[in-house]
């Protein structure tokens, strides 16, 4: 076949890649430059397997209640005068049951390993660099509800194979010596050996360019202006060069559509409405003062609900949600608040161990947010729409670098008539 997959993040990268490697005809099409510069674009950077559990619990929303009316809250909502909105949180809030977390929880997981899999067959296959470390995840926990609710996870992902396992204070200090000025502050947390990090924007990038080597042609700076039907089938892509303004018309035997949050404005005029909304995520890349005494492992900060990453002689801290529509602004006052607050408490758990001066203050942190597409069960959407040859790969939330390559595997064995290789352990 010829399929036009729309969106060069890494959902819709690995997506053409396997494409291609199943033999079909690839175009890949993205508004911006580069494949991987809007959610991608500088992420979390974990792969993290051991840590893939839904944000709908029993308990979240009476801890989103107690977070309303704080600036810097890990998951913040902002009501909107948006029917999208408030239907999606409604069903939201139907996922937040002990059953529904169990299953959505299976569900992911499955994926989650399948996807490391995949990157790691990839990765040998293609020999991309992209500042992999396998060192682990751990996550630290500053009170006992957090400690115990960790624990209580810790069994679930044991129990579907996942190797995690808890770990007390000491141990926990001893697996990274880099919390010790934070030491007063632990509890303890879990440790995920199996779980690894690294940045998705350059393993992306390298694997749209393979792409392009396979046979990929690729239409960066492209708007998509119209998906058109035909008996009920998409037939075209109607496309526009931002910069000359020249439109073109794709037609394909089938159609990806891995946009990300704007999935969901580019399926509503085919009467497509999907369970997607997209959830505003922070991060601030910053420069390494004292390189030795920052951390060799990827962490998870549960109090915050921050992750760290060391990305060479940078630290990378992100995370927090924020539901407020389309909202990519960086310079209002609350965007600056939740900034601040990820360098505050990087200077609080690694005093002195990276630049989290201010802008103002002289420093020069990179600050980046990301709208992730989520679901209200966090389970991604992956296969067939009800809309002859549109296919969708699209919902992966915060966990995009983590179901990624096997995401794009899986859907394109389903393109291809086979069945997607994983399933709920």
């Amino acid at each position: 076949m010829h399929v036009v997959v729309l969106g060069a993040g890494i959902i819709g990268t690995c997506s053409a890649w396997h494409l291609l490697q199943a033999g079909h005809e690839v175009t890949l099409v993205d508004r911006q430059s580069d494949a991987a510069l809007e959610t991608s674009f500088a992420n979390a950077a974990q792969i993290s397997v051991g840590y893939s559990a839904p944000w709908a619990h029993p308990d979240t929303p009476l801890k989103a209640l107690g977070w309303m009316l704080q600036r810097q809250a890990p998951l913040l909502l902002r009501p909107q005068w948006d029917r999208a909105q408030w239907s999606w949180l409604l069903r939201f809030l139907r996922q937040c049951t002990h059953s529904a977390f169990e299953r959505n929880l299976r569900q992911l997981v499955a994926l989650a390993r399948y996807s490391q899999t995949t990157l790691e067959q990839m990765v040998q296959q293609t020999g991309i660099e992209y500042q992999r470390s396998q060192r682990g995840i751990a996550l630290y926990c500053t009170d006992a509800a957090s400690l115990r609710g960790a624990a209580r996870v810790t069994d679930m992902m044991q129990a579907l194979g996942v190797q995690r396992r808890q770990l007390g204070r000491d141990e926990l200090l001893q697996l990274e010596p880099a919390l010790q000025p934070f030491a007063e502050r632990l509890l303890g947390g879990c440790y995920t050996r199996t779980d690894e990090h690294g940045d998705a924007r350059a393993f992306t990038q390298a694997l749209a360019l393979r792409c392009q080597g396979a046979g990929a042609h690729l239409l960066y700076g492209h708007l998509i202006e119209q998906l058109a039907l035909e008996g009920g089938v998409l037939k075209r892509a109607v496309i526009r060069h931002q910069r000359t303004g020249v439109t073109r018309v794709l037609q394909a035997d089938a159609f990806v559509l891995a946009c990300g949050s704007d999935s969901v404005a580019l399926a509503r005029p085919l009467g497509l409405r999907l369970p997607v909304y997209p959830c505003k995520g922070y991060s601030a890349t910053l420069n390494l003062l004292r390189p030795e005494r920052a951390p060799a492992l990827s962490l998870i900060d549960d109090e915050c609900k921050i992750a760290v990453s060391r990305l060479g002689d940078q630290l990378r801290v992100a995370g927090t949600l924020e539901l407020a529509g389309m909202d990519h602004a960086l310079d209002t006052p609350l965007a600056r608040a939740r900034c601040a607050r990820l360098l505050q408490r990087i200077e609080a758990v690694f005093p002195g161990v990276a630049d989290t001066r201010l802008p103002e203050q002289g420093g020069a942190p990179n600050f980046w947010c990301g709208l992730r597409p989520t679901t209200p069960s966090n389970v991604p959407l992956i296969g067939p729409s009800r809309i002859g040859g549109l296919w969708l790969n699209v919902g992966h939330g915060t966990l995009g670098w983590t179901l990624g390559a096997g995401s794009g595997r899986a859907l394109a064995r389903q393109m291809s008539g086979q069945s997607p290789e994983y399933g709920p352990a």
